[in-house]
């Protein structure tokens, strides 16, 4: 029965009808802050650690007031959200320490009282004094950036001192965040973040026992690095890190395929076959390396057409176009 129908029959309301959605919601929830500040439910439960405070996050969320439908704050129409660094890009006290206490995947709902969110002034037009707010926020993926920079930041011997499980999980880091940056077009951001990895994977393959754990981190920059020079269109640095690659695993299809997409570009179409038949014995499916077999035989196909042509006018004879004067 509802309120209305309880008043009108004379029977009281009950404890619940007197509540906003907001104070039902709010009794299922699980207090973060330690004083019911921010208030907590997980919709999807998620895995790994828990953010830490330093990182850079990947988040989607909205933001609702009580009574209303529609978000008045999202970023879920983005196509890739923007990466945020804890303690930095987030401006909402209460989204902060949400963020902590989640992991990798989670969906997660939050009540955010006035003194966690926009406080007693709210945020005129659309944040009311005193408000309190409901955000859903699903965390993609988080980067602790913070350890990655500090570790960066140390001389060589410094870093010499660290295990090779520490210089490896660094390393990881700044290629996830090259990846993260390529998503976003940002290229030359890219390749500053996988040159740091692979400055660091460098410093340790001189120590020989190491080699065959830090080629497989190695490869996996390389062929980031080569992709993102392709992306920059300089064929001759995405050839250098493809053939650099090959030297890790000479068979690997995505080094063959950047190598011969390099010498496509720099019109180098012997050398181009070559590597481009090689990824396609690798992986004889692979659209990708069918499709630039073509092109490769298209535009070869052109370029002995003109060369064709260029020796014709060349060596054709010159046909008499003047004559002698005569007496």
């Amino acid at each position: 029965m509802s309120v209305f129908s309880r008043l009108r029959n004379g029977i009281p309301p009950s404890r619940d009808d007197c509540q906003s959605p907001y104070e039902r919601l709010s009794q299922r929830m699980l207090d973060i802050s330690g004083d019911r500040g921010v208030l907590k439910d997980i919709i999807r439960e998620g895995a790994g650690d828990t953010v830490t405070p330093d990182a850079s996050v990947l988040v989607k969320y909205s933001g609702y007031l009580e009574h209303m439908d529609k978000p008045f704050d999202s970023n879920c129409f983005r196509k890739t959200p923007r990466l945020m660094k804890v303690g930095e890009d987030i401006t909402l006290w209460g989204m902060e320490l949400g963020l902590l206490s989640m992991r990798r995947g989670e969906l997660a709902r939050f009540l955010f009282k006035p003194t966690y969110a926009y406080g007693t002034l709210g945020c005129p037009p659309l944040i009311p004094p005193n408000a309190t707010v409901l955000f859903e926020i699903e965390l993609i993926d988080f980067l602790d950036s913070a350890e990655s920079d500090k570790f960066c930041a140390l001389t060589a011997e410094q870093q010499e001192q660290f295990p090779l499980e520490k210089v490896l999980k660094v390393a990881a880091t700044e290629r996830e965040f090259g990846n993260y940056l390529f998503r976003q077009n940002r290229f030359c951001d890219a390749k500053v973040r996988y040159k740091r990895a692979l400055l660091l994977l460098h410093r340790r393959l001189a120590i020989c026992e190491e080699q065959h754990l830090v080629e497989p981190a190695e490869l996996l920059v390389l062929l980031n690095l080569s992709f993102v020079y392709l992306k920059l269109d300089r064929p001759a640095m995405a050839l250098r890190y493809g053939e650099q690659a090959l030297l890790i695993d000479q068979r690997n299809a995505k080094a063959l395929f950047r190598c011969g997409q390099a010498c496509l570009l720099l019109t180098e179409y012997e050398q181009a076959r070559d590597f481009l038949v090689r990824a396609q014995k690798e992986q004889p499916c692979n659209h990708d390396i069918n499709n630039e077999l073509k092109k490769l035989s298209s535009y070869y196909r052109d370029y002995v057409d003109r060369e064709r042509e260029m020796c014709h006018r060349m060596f054709a004879p010159c046909g008499s176009s003047s004559s002698v004067g005569r007496n």
